[in-house]
């Protein structure tokens, strides 16, 4: 083998193979120029099913040939080698032109003449050979119609006769190049005869007993998508055999459940095969498309390349639709709707590069946002007060607009048409008020200023204007859409002179009405009093929004700014010569004033407020801070705007800083989240931390950015880069980089690692949080961490040890220090020279040798220096001193009980000399504090310490005293004065100490915020329950104020799910304010306050999963029952204004009407599958939700004669009904709700589901019955896996197909990581025994395949667990209860070529793809065990690069033959 792997070396390089391939390539008609245009041609995988002939020059005759390749045979005395040469020239060339789309007649031809003129000249066929005449090929047996040459040795050895046949029509099929596509061909005899020693050629490469090339070659060749074949049966055969098989293999790759994915907006998934050429920060924002649909192979297309495969009016094109308008019904974040969206083709810059992951083109939004105006009409038409949906619908309107993501022109016509159609739906003036909200967005002023169609878009546009006469006057609304075509007419009439002749002149002249009012209320001074105006008034004063926006922004800022200013007293922090002016307080603007307002002043005052708060010199008042952030919470899509990352940034002036910290921190976390900002805003806060950390003096901004940016890390839900750019250490803090590595824990374990990429960058990432950090973390805590995070960090040297034994060799020389500086009696001016002159080491020791100094005595320290030292110290200078002071304190504990002191004495004492350093005299921040004490919990006293800490008086009336001063956590429902609190009561003295700038919402309490919850997981995984359940109940209602409380709520009964007691559960469920989630009415009958929470009935559990139909997935069709899916669920979840909806055990207590952003914050955009989500956790025992849509919808349950058993406690008939879909369509759309809603549970879930799965395929009839004939079985499975959704439509779904499709559904929500689990699934289907199972399991297990394409140790796993599986029914000591023959699983052998190409390619598979050497050997390993007819068919997927093409063509096994 050595030898002739040598000599196949030799071939690579020996000098007659450049000449011999330029001289195919002559003949064959490529040119240098042709193959590099080859090259970059688009793959054959896409969509497309047209090949196009290249444009080429005509080859050289080929009666020519034969004296070429003489003339070079003459050249090299080595005949046999220039033989090997020449064979394996060839066989690359019969490879490059299978995998190119290529017409017949200028490809294969020319292969065939000269494969044959070759081997003739080289004497290697005897003349005597025969070959039946290719046109008695029978299409009854494709895969081999010439059967008498089945003992040829030579992989190309063709009859001379075929090469005269071919060489002789080479001049009519090149006439035949230049005939008119459109016109039928005609070939002539002598071409048929061609074409015939063509396909001779193929079925000799590809008959299965010799498998000289794979099949699959000619399935990835697109040959089957030729254009023009001729008339002809045998060149149909093989089209035929390729289509059938390519569908056949295709299928492994496709997911069942493909045709209803479908947006959850909550799920993050990757896209590893579209992201080379974005950065990584980009990578991590992206999710898997709202859509998938297959490519020709199989593949799932992504991006561009899937919108425009989508035609209009196909099925796909109504699957975009539905998920469109489900996603403008239920609002997700601007951050997913900028991953879809498609920029219109006539905004879209050349220069623009694709979008990935796009999946939605400006012709599908235009449609759906018009199906949502004519189901908003329809609505209002039938009395429904439904104005904040019209408000959200506006929000997302304007932004889809101003992203250019509507033509604006069409989209007018296409309205226009649409409510012609049907005269009775425009009743009101809701059209002309839409249109009024984008009227200044400059695509649209383009359109209607400069473009050439201006006049008649401007005709359409006011032909929407209707008189609106509604049954209540003086209604602020009715009042604006009264006067809102007055205000579009006069901005049209403003924009064009030369469309000014079809405006409505009485709505001009109605105008005037606007004028009059507003020169009445204002009085010429701009001044109104926003919390005593009337209902006329509120709705005139909106219409003067539209009109006159910026005298209206004014009279806004008047209001704000009406209680004139006032003078900070000189304090402490203030010079005598220093003034601070501050704006005395005014309410803030309501919600229910502001919601009203057009966006376009919504902008205006924003901007406007932006100026004065971050630029101006006179402090703002809260109100001003306030109504800015109501703003920015009330139209989240059109106004957002990054606060750190624009130019200017408000960071230039020092109050500035502080004040946008500040509305960041404690007004709209929320809303970064919402815009998937999050992560951005944490690298601008790390680098503000960084400029920071080691400056003197700088605590009250340090600390008010730390907090912040514990707040962002821990609010994160997938996994994040801890460095936007670059390698080294992170720039976060020690305390960040700690909490760093618990948020990491929080999600691997409850939301898993998404993508094989992460999985490589995780242990750089902790080498960049661990490298400047000394800290290891208990084995209690360790216990509860992800494993993969636990054996990266078990084996970390605890260095608190060395650390002690640093401070003993240094504590008497810091004592001495700490004496001369602390002492009552010290000297003033030693603080200068200790600052100036100790060593940078000794400085983190000054807490800890106060602690000692203390005895137990805090009055005997002079905290006046002590505070001083600490103030002018860095804020890193301060941490490490809190760090290293809780080692000491802790270790003097251990030290004092070997004494036999008391333990309860000692713990009094160091909370009595805490209490000193947190509360008498405000030196060190508590925050910090608690979290270096709940870091040290392997020492049994940190907790308790903790524990007291908590339960003092000091800090519950500081907590009373916030609450108080805050008022609601719903902050945009208050009306009245906001109270400032005085900054050294709000920070204390360590924090407020030089500084002069008054806070806005900062508190010492607020600050604790992030850090309870914390304290809460570090109880647990200490087994102190009783005292978390102590904690949660003190802090509850404090709780109410976290900006993330049901995120937490919702990972800590993920993050500890089947250790948490039923009492604690319930205790954690009121951190929540549960009369605001809209949780089932039956939900807290199922929760009680005994040590276990009760299983719920399983009507309870369908009930939910109806919710998620509803609410979460897409409707299965425009068309149900009652009508459009959305008139269904707002008749059903609606009821008339004021009135809650109520039903049997539901959770319909939804709020009457579409819930805005500020509303729902905190889950955001997914509320409903969150809150079901939840209630799973808390009430879920070990019930297998999966049984539900695996049983209740098969048609094998409704047959007579078989007996699949039903699901029980469940009222079928009432169920049905009250979804509004047939029996069939609520089977496939609870299988997608149950598979999103199983992803998302705990893996102790996953486990579950295997086995159940595998049970139920297992004990299903056709496979238990063992009288089933196999032709019998295996119909029955092929007809199973047909995807759910046309089972659905055909009423045939089945069992099997069923639990496929839940399967598929689950892996598609799952994250990477976790998948690696569903290798159980063919674990417990062993020992498999027949094709049928067999075909099962590659049917659950294939379309993962694809998937992992960058998981590559993932990947061979479940590769090997499939080879595994057909060793057991084809393996060479394998007995089948039925021989099978080894063409039965022609299909799976193709899925197997194709998706180690496409692991390999690591995406769609090229023409230049190849599988990796290691997959090559473990699919060679694995032949070894089959049946050798197996084997055969499996002989290319080898290292042997003797026996494989693909191995011969592997550059690296080429070079490396061992």
């Amino acid at each position: 083998m050595d030898q002739n792997q040598r000599a196949s070396r030799a071939y690579q390089f020996h000098p007659a193979r450049p000449a011999i391939i330029d001289l195919f390539n002559l003949y064959l008609g490529r040119s240098s120029r042709q193959k590099s245009e080859d090259s970059i041609r688009e793959p054959p995988n896409k969509t497309q099913k047209r090949v196009t002939a290249l444009n080429r020059e005509l080859p050289p005759r080929n009666e020519q040939f034969l004296l070429d390749f003489e003339q070079l045979q003459g050249q090299f005395p080595d005949q046999e080698q220039l033989r090997a040469v020449t064979e394996s020239v060839l066989i690359s060339l019969v490879i490059q032109f299978s995998s190119a789309e290529m017409s017949v007649g200028q490809g294969s031809q020319s292969i065939v003449a000269v494969s044959s003129t070759t081997l003739s000249q080289s004497e290697m066929m005897p003349a005597s050979s025969t070959i039946p005449n290719s046109s008695n090929f029978q299409s009854s047996n494709p895969a081999s119609p010439l059967p008498s040459v089945h003992g040829q040795q030579s992989t190309t050895r063709v009859n001379s006769s075929i090469r005269d046949n071919a060489i002789n029509s080479l001049r009519q099929q090149q006439g035949a190049d230049e005939f008119d596509g459109a016109k039928s061909w005609k070939p002539g005899k002598a071409l048929i005869e061609w074409l015939h020693s063509c396909l001779d050629v193929i079925w000799l490469l590809v008959e299965d007993d010799k498998c000289r090339v794979p099949f699959y070659e000619l399935l990835r060749s697109g040959l089957q998508f030729i254009e023009n074949i001729p008339d002809d049966e045998a060149l149909f055969t093989l089209i035929l055999e390729i289509h059938r098989r390519r569908d056949m293999m295709a299928m492994h790759m496709q997911m069942l459940d493909q045709h209803l994915h479908c947006p959850t907006f909550g799920t993050h998934r990757f896209l590893s095969q579209v992201t080379a050429n974005i950065s990584g920060e980009a990578v991590t924002n992206m999710r898997y498309s709202p859509i998938t649909y297959p490519s020709v192979l199989g593949e799932p297309l992504h991006g561009e390349d899937l919108a425009a495969s989508i035609q209009r009016g196909s099925l796909d094109w109504e699957r975009a639709l539905r998920s469109i308008k489900h996603a403008l019904r239920n609002t997700p974040s601007p951050d997913w709707w900028r991953r879809v969206l498609l920029v219109a083709p006539c905004y879209r810059l050349h220069a623009q590069g694709p979008t990935p992951g796009a999946v939605f083109t400006s012709e599908m939004i235009c449609e759906a946002t018009i199906d949502r105006i004519v189901e908003l009409l329809k609505l209002t038409n039938s009395e429904m007060n439904c104005w904040q949906e019209w408000l959200v619908f506006s929000d997302i309107f304007f932004f889809l607009m101003k992203s250019g993501c509507i033509d604006f022109v069409d989209f007018v016509d296409k309205l226009v048409l649409r409510l012609e159609g049907d005269q009775h739906i425009l009743k009101t003036n809701h059209v002309t008020w839409l249109l009024a909200q984008i009227i200044r967005i400059e695509l649209v002023m383009n359109a209607l200023n400069t473009d050439s169609r201006k006049v008649e878009t401007t005709r359409k546009i006011v032909s929407f204007n209707k008189e609106d006469r509604s049954s209540d006057p003086n209604n602020p609304q009715s009042i604006l859409l009264d006067f809102i075509s007055s205000c579009q007419n006069l901005r049209i009439w403003s924009l064009n002179t030369s469309t000014r002749e079809y405006l409505n002149n009485e709505q001009l002249q109605k105008g005037k009405q606007i004028d009059e009012w507003w020169r009445q209320v204002s009085k010429g001074e701009r001044m109104m009093d926003y919390m005593n105006l009337d209902d006329r008034s509120i709705g005139m004063f909106w219409v003067v929004s539209y009109t006159m926006a910026q005298p209206a922004c004014e009279t806004v800022m008047n209001w704000l700014t009406s209680a004139g200013v006032t003078e900070l007293l000189p304090g402490l922090n203030l010079q005598p010569n220093e003034r601070l002016m501050v704006m005395r307080e005014v309410s803030p603007l309501p919600i229910s004033l502001l919601s009203g307002f057009s966006i376009n002043l919504c902008m205006k005052l924003a901007y406007q407020m932006e100026d004065s708060m971050f630029s101006g010199q006179v402090v703002p008042n809260i109100a001003m801070v306030e109504t800015y952030a109501r703003l920015l919470l009330i139209v989240p899509h059109s106004l957002f705007r990054p606060h750190l990352s624009r130019n200017p940034t408000p960071l230039s002036k020092p109050g500035a800083s502080l004040l946008v910290l500040e509305i960041l921190n404690y007004r709209l976390l929320s809303l970064y989240r919402y815009q998937g900002k999050s992560k951005n805003l944490m690298y601008d806060v790390t680098k503000i931390i960084s400029t920071l950390k080691g400056k003197r003096g700088d605590h009250r901004i340090f600390r008010l950015a730390e907090n912040l940016c514990m707040n962002l890390i821990l609010s994160l839900r997938d996994f994040f880069f801890v460095k936007k750019e670059g390698k080294g250490p992170t720039e976060f803090t020690e305390t960040l980089n700690r909490i760093t590595i618990t948020t990491l824990a929080i999600i691997i374990k409850t939301r898993g690692i998404a993508e094989a990429e992460h999985l490589l960058y995780l242990q750089t990432m902790l080498e960049q949080i661990l490298a400047t950090s000394q800290h290891t973390w208990s084995e209690k805590t360790l216990r509860y961490f992800p494993s993969i995070l636990r054996e990266a960090l078990i084996g970390r040297i605890d260095k608190r040890g060395l650390a002690i034994q640093a401070w003993q060799q240094a504590e008497q020389t810091v004592i001495n220090q700490c004496t001369q500086l602390l002492s009552p009696s010290a000297d003033p001016t030693y603080v200068m020279t200790y600052i100036s002159h100790s060593f940078p080491q000794h400085r983190h020791y000054l807490c800890a040798g106060a602690w000692v100094l203390m005895h137990g005595h805090p009055e005997n320290i002079n905290s006046a220096n002590l505070g001083r030292v600490l103030r002018e110290f860095s804020p890193e200078e301060v941490t490490a001193n809190i760090y290293t002071m809780v080692d000491v304190l802790l270790h003097h504990i251990q030290l004092e009980l070997q004494h036999g002191h008391s333990l309860q004495d000692l713990i009094l004492k160091a909370c009595s000399n805490l209490v000193f350093f947190i509360w008498t005299h405000e030196l060190l921040p508590l925050d910090i504090l608690l979290l270096a004490l709940i870091d040290r919990d392997d020492d049994p006293q940190s907790l308790r310490i903790v524990i007291n800490l908590l339960d003092r008086q000091e800090l519950q009336q500081r907590i009373k005293f916030y609450m108080l001063n805050r008022g609601l956590p719903d902050h945009w429902l208050l009306s009245g004065l906001f109270k400032r609190v005085e900054l050294q009561k709000a920070l204390g003295n360590h924090l407020s100490w030089k500084e002069r700038y008054p806070t806005f919402f900062d508190d010492i309490a607020a600050r604790l915020l992030p850090v309870i919850p914390l304290i809460i997981y570090r109880l647990i995984e200490n087994d102190a329950i009783d005292a978390a359940d102590r904690i949660l109940q003190l802090f509850s209602t404090f709780l109410h104020y976290h900006p993330f409380n049901f995120t937490f709520v919702r990972d800590i009964l993920a993050y500890f799910y089947g250790h948490l007691p039923g009492k604690l559960i319930l205790r954690i469920l009121n951190v929540l304010d549960v009369k605001k989630i809209p949780f089932s009415e039956s939900f807290p009958q199922h929760i009680n306050s005994s040590n276990a929470p009760m299983c719920p009935p399983m009507d309870y559990f369908a009930t939910l999963l109806l919710g998620l139909v509803n609410s979460v997935i897409p409707p299965l069709t425009n068309n149900s029952k009652s009508g459009s899916m959305g008139d269904a669920l707002n008749n059903t979840m609606r009821a008339p204004l004021n009135k809650t909806p109520t039903s049997q055990s539901g959770p319909t207590n939804t709020s009457e009407s579409q819930k805005t952003f500020y509303q729902i914050q905190d889950p955001g955009t997914y509320t409903h599958q969150a809150v079901v989500y939840m209630e799973l956790l808390m009430v879920l025992g070990k019930v297998l939700l999966c049984q539900l849509p695996l049983q209740a919808g098969s048609t094998e349950s409704l047959s007579a004669g078989r007996s699949t058993p039903s699901v029980s406690g469940i009222n079928t008939s009432n169920f049905i009904s009250r979804s509004g879909y047939t029996s069939q369509q609520l089977s496939c759309l609870l299988i997608q709700a149950c598979g999103l809603l199983l992803a998302q549970l705990p893996l102790d879930f996953h486990v579950q589901l295997y086995i159940e799965a595998s049970r139920l395929i297992k004990e299903s009839w056709w496979l238990a019955d063992g009288k089933r004939t196999v032709g019998e079985l295996d119909s029955a499975v092929g007809y199973a896996l047909l995807d759910p959704t046309w089972a659905a439509q055909d009423n045939t779904s089945t069992a099997i197909g069923n639990i496929v499709a839940l399967l598929h559904s689950f892996f598609s929500n799952l994250p990477q990581e976790w998948l690696e689990g569903a290798q159980l699934i063919i674990k417990n289907l062993k020992p498999v025994t027949s094709v049928a199972v067999l075909r099962i399991a590659f049917r659950i297990m294939g379309p993962l395949l694809p998937r992992l394409a960058n998981a590559h140790s993932l990947f061979n796993k479940i590769l090997s667990s499939l080879l595994n599986i057909m060793v057991e029914v084809f393996g060479r000591n394998s007995q089948p209860s039925t021989p099978v023959e080894a063409s039965e699983i022609a299909d799976l052998i193709d899925f197997f070529h194709h998706v180690v190409h496409y692991e390999g390619q690591g995406g769609p598979v090229q023409p230049n793809s190849k599988p990796r050497p290691d997959v090559l050997a473990l699919i060679g390993r694995a032949a070894e065990s089959l049946r050798p007819d197996v084997q055969h068919l499996l002989s290319h997927l080898k290292t042997d690069v003797n026996s494989s093409i693909y191995a011969a063509t592997h550059p690296k096994l080429v070079q490396n033959p061992s």
